[in-house]
């Protein structure tokens, strides 16, 4: 099942899959089924769905710092270590690719391995990979494009000010 929403940073899908959100897609979307999965029917009543839009709002809204939704992101163990990683960085902070690796276990080296993984995070803002950064600190790619990461890290600068 699936709904797409309204945000900020344009119409985002979101996909339940067995009572998990397991995927929040950015626009323009690609045909359901063109990746080799299918999404089902749009379902803008479905709880799951309805739950993470809710909480999606409230976040876009600076009204909520912590997701509560039940996820089922599909990847390697890799990625999911990644992804595991990424939701431990703070509403309103940053950590370089460089400091996951190092989270994880691995040398700086590893960064590009992570920054792959982060790369394919089906789950974004909600897993928050937008929160990282060069290590330099500047804004290196994000599967959304860089203006919707720049938004997503202002809006919580602005409410972590506060």
């Amino acid at each position: 099942m699936w709904t797409v929403i309204d945000s900020p940073i344009r119409e985002l899908r979101l996909v339940e899959h067995e009572g998990s959100i397991s995927a929040i897609e950015f626009s323009p979307f690609r045909p359901p089924g063109d990746d080799g999965r299918e999404l089902g029917e749009r379902d803008d009543d479905h709880p799951v769905l309805v739950e993470a839009a809710r909480q999606l709002t409230s976040y876009f809204a600076g009204e909520l710092q912590a997701f509560t939704l039940p996820l089922a992101p599909v990847g390697t163990p890799f990625q999911q270590r990644v992804w595991k990683e990424l939701v431990a960085i703070g509403y309103g902070e940053t950590a370089s690719y460089g400091e996951i690796a190092r989270r994880l276990g691995m040398t700086n080296a590893a960064s590009r391995a992570v920054g792959l993984a982060n790369g394919r995070n089906p789950v974004p803002v909600v897993i928050p990979c937008h929160r990282v950064i060069g290590a330099d600190g500047s804004l290196t790619g994000y599967a959304g494009g860089v203006d919707r990461k720049q938004t997503l890290l202002d809006l919580e600068r602005q409410d972590a000010l506060f």
